[in-house]
């Protein structure tokens, strides 16, 4: 058990600080700390002695150094044994069994400013220093680095005569050591962000990732394994991380997938436009003059498949769209807003989930981003994020045909979406909705075969969207049985001049687009 008798506190997040530094002083703890804090204390009537008054040195270099001091790190370090405590008495150091320590917001002021000066000026040092020798001598120190901590600390003194078993000091030090190494990783990559392109990889040699969690799911994917959800820190691009949950039960493991997709077609489209994800993939993609329109047309589609779906809204849900909503059994939605009325007719579904994300209007794709793959046993792979756009100047049409501006619009409001499905994927597109989808197959015939039997008589002066180039002229022959009249592809095989005669032999339209958009 470790005796509280002396606590320093240096801390920038101020939340409960004086209710904790009360009630320590109230039970005999002598509280020191540095000049900002300390200010706070004392103007609360709180004892409080300076770190300047105990180490006989002022705080220097603008508070830089604070508590970079022997009669502070040794306090910290120091074992409760014999040779360490004559040692203390010999050079005048007090032991200090408590650190209370809240970094510098790093991670805030690179949100809020550009200003490379304020950024460096809060990177934290002793901070850090406080906080990593605290937690290595967890035997004899307790470590605090979340006002979500002080409440327990205290009842635990209570409860044990002021005094904190060891374990929960190993629990506090571990938390500790992760705090700062997610702080020094926000800092490292933010500062590799920095560095000229000119004299830097892509991917660093060494990855630093920093993630906080959100919280513990019910269970994964199935319920037998256990799961958590966390947060990419810092992230400012609309997310479901960030998103605001306004009603329904908790998320699953498959709903937060699910709504991802859903958002991550939503991000593609300007135009209104409507999302229906069933297990990660869309079964309705539309757009209309309304919402409700395109949530209509999106859900004709496959009525099927739409139940128990997560729906993707750019645009804030209106009253309409939630009564339409409403006359199927939907998972949960995710959107920019919703009017006062939807959430009066939505909230009548009790286990219906309501996510709020952030304005999609003006929001851009951070290039720095990385796109991971975990593999299973050890390793990660690590890739860009697929952000290419395809524009009607940037096509190679390679048909005799030239497409009309309908067969245009058709193609690409069918390539928007194809990035985010996963291969091989062939899709059906009109301008204003995707009305067939051959989705994850192992040969494009069977996707092309798929997506044209669920588009039926619609497919009739559609387009085909590919996330592939065609291996060979099979896809394109199937394609004009169903009465296709265009059709967009990468291009880039080695029977390219096969397909583009077959694609000329049936009158229709091709445009090479030159990018692959495979998702494994």
């Amino acid at each position: 058990m470790i005796k509280v008798t002396r606590a320093l506190i240096s801390i920038s997040d101020k939340r409960g600080i004086i209710s904790l530094v009360n009630l320590l002083s109230d039970r005999g703890v002598e509280i020191i700390s540095t000049g900002g804090t300390a200010s706070i204390i004392k103007d609360a009537g709180i004892p409080v002695k300076l770190v300047s008054e105990l180490t006989g040195f002022p705080e220097i270099l603008e508070g830089r150094v604070k508590t970079l001091h022997p009669k502070i790190h040794g306090g910290i370090l120091a074992k409760r044994e014999d040779k360490h405590l004559n040692q203390l008495d010999i050079h005048d150091i007090l032991p200090i069994d408590l650190v209370v320590v809240s970094l510098y917001p790093f991670a805030d002021t690179i949100q809020n400013t550009n200003d490379l000066e304020k950024i460096i000026e809060n990177i934290d040092i002793g901070g850090v220093a406080l906080l990593r020798a605290a937690a290595k001598n967890f035997r004899y120190v307790v470590t605090l680095t979340s006002p979500h901590d002080y409440e327990r600390l205290i009842k635990t003194l209570d409860e044990n005569q002021g005094k904190i078993p060891q374990e929960m000091s190993f629990e506090l030090a571990t938390k500790a050591f992760m705090h700062t190494a997610n702080y020094d990783a926000i800092i490292s990559r933010y500062l590799y962000q920095q560095v000229s392109i000119d004299n830097k990889n892509v991917f660093p040699e060494i990855l630093n990732l920093s993630y906080q969690k959100v919280a513990d799911l019910r269970y994964g994917e199935n319920p037998h394994q256990k799961a958590a959800f966390y947060k990419e820190i810092p992230k400012n691009e609309p997310n479901v991380t960030n998103a605001e949950k306004l009603h329904g039960k908790e998320l699953s493991f498959n709903n937060i997938l699910d709504l991802d997709a859903a958002l991550e077609i939503t991000k593609e489209y300007n135009e209104i436009i409507a999302v229906i994800i069933k297990h990660t993939n869309p079964c309705g993609i539309a757009t209309g003059n309304t919402l409700a329109q395109a949530y209509r047309k999106a859900y004709q589609v496959d009525p099927v498949s739409a139940f128990g779906s997560v729906l993707g809204f750019n645009r804030m849900v209106d009253e309409e769209t939630a009564g339409e909503i409403t006359k199927t059994f939907v998972e949960a939605v995710i959107a920019p807003d919703y009017s006062k009325e939807a959430l009066d007719v939505l909230q009548e579904k009790k286990n219906i989930r309501l996510l709020k994300c952030s304005s999609l209007d003006k929001f851009s794709y951070c290039r720095e981003d990385y796109d991971l793959r975990k593999i299973v046993g050890g390793g990660v792979l690590v890739q860009e994020r697929n952000m290419e756009k395809v524009k009607v100047s940037n096509l190679n049409i390679v048909s005799k045909k030239t497409p009309s501006e309908d067969e245009l619009e058709s193609l690409i409001f069918g390539w928007k979406a194809i990035k985010h499905i996963k291969s091989n994927t062939i899709l059906i597109s009109t301008k204003d909705r995707i009305i067939g989808y051959g989705i994850g197959q192992t040969s494009r015939i069977l996707a092309m075969k798929i997506a044209l039997d669920q588009a039926g008589e619609e497919a009739k002066g559609a387009a085909v969207i590919s996330d592939a180039f065609f291996p060979f002229r099979d896809s394109v022959d199937e394609a004009n049985k169903a009465g296709i009249i265009a059709i967009i592809q990468p291009g880039g095989s080695v029977r390219d001049q096969d397909v583009i005669e077959a694609v000329n032999e049936y009158g229709m339209s091709m445009a090479f687009t030159g990018i692959r958009c495979f998702k494994h």
